[in-house]
């Protein structure tokens, strides 16, 4: 069976955060979900992560219904733990309790065996002046890259 590249990613979370530190965690899923996921059937807008004794949850994330599925579907928008081993999770539970510190899930992938990963990032908020600066600073790069290929 051919393997897809399955690579979905959350463009508004660099824009609206500054990432700071990444990690790719599992994720606990069905088997219609993960069939969704191979189809591309999966969104990561305005979805964010929480801590609920002692795990780490990904809240929001779309994964439509599978087409093919019967009275087992899965339900599009429920929570799905993420797996991480306990010090990652103690590490990213620390940053995370200082105030303007949040978890962004950034891409989600399918890994070489098959399995669904999710990269998450520990973000500070940017504000509306480092959001200038930072299109400021893609618009002079693709103006030097004009410039260095001609």
């Amino acid at each position: 069976m051919k393997q897809l590249n399955i690579n979905i990613k959350n463009k508004r979370a660099t824009f609206d955060y500054e990432l700071l530190d990444t990690y790719t965690a599992g994720i606990v899923l069905t088997g219609t979900e993960i069939k969704s996921i191979r189809l591309g059937k999966a969104s990561l807008v305005d979805t964010f992560c929480i801590f609920e004794k002692e795990a780490l949850w990904v809240r929001n994330m779309n994964i439509t219904e599978y087409f093919y599925g019967s009275y087992n579907n899965h339900v599009a928008r429920r929570d799905r733990k993420l797996l991480l081993n306990k010090k990652e999770l103690k590490k990213i539970q620390r940053s995370v309790k200082e105030t303007g510190y949040t978890i962004v899930p950034t891409r989600l992938f399918l890994n070489d065996r098959g399995l669904a990963k999710l990269n998450i990032a520990i973000a500070r908020g940017k504000k509306q002046y480092d959001k200038r600066q930072t299109l400021k600073e893609k618009d002079d790069k693709r103006m030097m890259d004009r410039i260095m290929k001609k």
